[in-house]
């Protein structure tokens, strides 16, 4: 695969802002936040920019210990409703 573009400016969505959020409403232990959109390229929902649309998130979390796969990303996806009304089109989702 090749390398992704520079990294976005003005209003884009970014990882950094997810990952931000994230720790906010969910305290995690863990976190990492990746931006995949330029592996996206033509597909459903890229932008045409290699940034701000196809995102991954690693996550282990307290408020997610003991609750089914589709409470915890429920969770998860309600931390980032604000950014998926910007335009991420598609979140990943992998609780450790």
């Amino acid at each position: 695969m090749s390398q992704p573009p520079a990294p976005p400016t003005g209003n884009a969505v970014t990882a950094e802002a997810m990952d931000a959020a994230l720790r906010q409403s969910l305290a995690p232990s863990q976190l990492e936040v990746l931006d995949e959109s330029w592996q996206h390229k033509g597909h459903a929902g890229a932008n045409g920019t290699g940034f701000g649309t196809h995102f991954r998130v690693r996550i282990a979390a307290p408020q997610l210990v003991g609750l089914r796969r589709v409470a915890q990303h429920r969770l998860v996806y309600d931390a980032l409703r604000p950014f998926i009304d910007q335009g991420a089109h598609a979140i990943a989702i992998e609780v450790l």
